[in-house]
């Protein structure tokens, strides 16, 4: 059966639309993501657990949870590090890391500031104090030399605040272009990376039991972005209790591998 013309000529126009609107889409995606991709390659060296920060000498209280018994195994670390995630530390520093990006990307460097200064103020430890603004620190230094930004210019000249880890990456992310969601997930893996080290080498925790830990936690890290994305610096608090409570016992613990 031979279809009339008119039908022929309007399927064919049809495709001719739809071909030049997808490619019209990629190429606008290809033009918008040029700039992330660089970010992105920088964004993994700076997870990378041999980035110079010192992030391999924190447990951030794990040490302790392990000598109290609160951690021994894989079965017990997961959850322990998913409260972290959710209602701990892990939350705050995620919601600090996307107000910090946030205001980097309106060009309101004044709100990174006063992001910087909250998050200071919320360490319920002298560890943690120390592990954050230590790190904070260290990101700045090494980062603005290697891969400079303004951001992290205007964050250097800020003498007087202590700055804390994830309000500085969260900046330095925002410069390059690299997107909100990834940047969490980075950030967020690295929290967990770091943790499930500082366990293998603790327990001691084999290097596969180890890695099924940071499979297992997949799941929570992008549950914790998805809310992260819709929370404010309103939405900052803390509930995870013993994580703090093995932070100020591992100041006075006896033998120690870790400053956290």
């Amino acid at each position: 059966m031979v279809r009339p013309w008119g039908t022929i000529m309007g399927m064919t126009i049809h495709m001719v639309i739809i071909i030049h609107t997808v490619t019209d889409t990629a190429m606008t995606d290809v033009q918008d993501n040029s700039g992330s991709v660089a970010g992105l390659y920088e964004l993994f060296s700076w997870m990378s657990p041999s980035y110079p920060i010192g992030a391999y000498t924190y447990s951030h209280g794990v040490e302790y949870a392990v000598e109290a018994g609160f951690v021994k195994d894989i079965s017990t670390l997961i959850p322990w590090l998913r409260d972290i995630l959710e209602i701990g530390g892990g939350r705050n520093d995620a919601i600090l890391y996307a107000e910090s990006y946030r205001a980097v990307r309106a060009g309101d460097l004044e709100k990174v500031k006063r992001v910087a200064e909250i998050g200071f103020a919320l360490r319920p430890t002298k560890e943690l104090d120390l592990e954050t603004s230590a790190q904070g620190r260290a990101f700045l230094t090494v980062t603005n030399d290697v891969f400079p930004s303004p951001s992290l210019e205007f964050l250097k000249n800020l003498k007087d605040i202590p700055l804390v880890y994830p309000v500085v990456v969260g900046a330095a992310t925002a410069d390059k272009g690299v997107s909100l969601e990834a940047g969490l997930t980075a950030y967020l893996h690295g929290i967990v990376s770091n943790l499930v080290s500082a366990a293998v080498r603790i327990i001691p925790l084999g290097q596969t039991d180890g890695q099924r830990a940071i499979a297992a936690l997949s799941g929570d890290v992008a549950v914790q972005v998805q809310r992260t994305l819709e929370f404010t610096i309103e939405d900052l608090g803390s509930s995870a209790m013993m994580v703090d409570w093995c932070s100020c016992q591992h100041e006075t613990q006896y033998t120690r591998l870790f400053r956290s």
